[in-house]
């Protein structure tokens, strides 16, 4: 295992960050907000440009940080993103704007996503991000696999949730609703599932067409 995590360590640290983000990231910890590994933001860029993404959102905005690389993969796309503390977006709206990201094309929306999710528009967005409350993870995919279009992404952050998931061991509420989601969608007929070791896990959802 000393190879995985030597070549773990290499990814993370191989991948250039824009500065903007990379300020962002800082003020993220400064704040106690644990923000998307450099190598798993350059994941969803990547992702958000194999979409050729215009709609895209995100449930937890932090200060910006997931966003940002989410924006940096699809710069045309049009963002919402929702999180519970006015704080945060105030700091994060700053960032989008430091990017040179439209305020037009970036909607911050304060309040709890469990409220926020059941008004959002079905089947209308090409990604959807799950980056918040871990407790409220079986919610929140269930949201965004009603809000994504066939053939979009659901992406769930965190998803190894600090190394707890892979050992079996470990029985804490997040951890055994994680390891049960994962094995849950893996069988499920309506998705293609990958679960990636990059940064602190990231589980993504592809749904099926037809």
């Amino acid at each position: 295992m000393a190879s995985k995590d030597l070549s773990w360590k290499y990814v993370e640290q191989s991948t250039l960050e824009p500065e903007v983000i990379a300020a962002a990231r800082t003020q993220s910890l400064e704040l106690g907000i644990d923000p998307v590994s450099p190598a798993t933001g350059a994941q969803l860029a990547v992702l958000a440009a194999a979409l050729d993404a215009s709609t895209m959102i995100e449930i937890g905005t932090g200060i910006g940080v997931s966003g940002l690389w989410l924006l940096t993969g699809a710069p045309d796309a049009h963002l919402t993103s929702i999180d519970l503390e006015a704080d945060h977006h105030d700091v994060a709206r700053q960032f989008f704007t430091d990017a040179g990201h439209a305020a037009a094309r970036v909607r911050l929306i304060t309040g709890r996503a469990a409220d926020v999710l059941p008004r959002m528009n079905e089947a209308s967005y090409d990604l959807v991000l799950i980056d918040a409350d871990a407790d409220a993870v079986l919610e929140y995919v269930e949201h965004a696999l009603r809000l994504v279009r066939p053939g979009g992404v659901v992406v769930l952050a965190h998803a190894l949730w600090r190394d707890s998931v892979a050992d079996p061991a470990r029985r804490e509420t997040v951890t055994t609703q994680l390891r049960d989601l994962i094995a849950e969608l893996a069988s499920s007929p309506a998705v293609h599932v990958s679960l990636s070791p990059v940064g602190d896990g990231l589980l993504q959802l592809v749904t099926r067409r037809g």
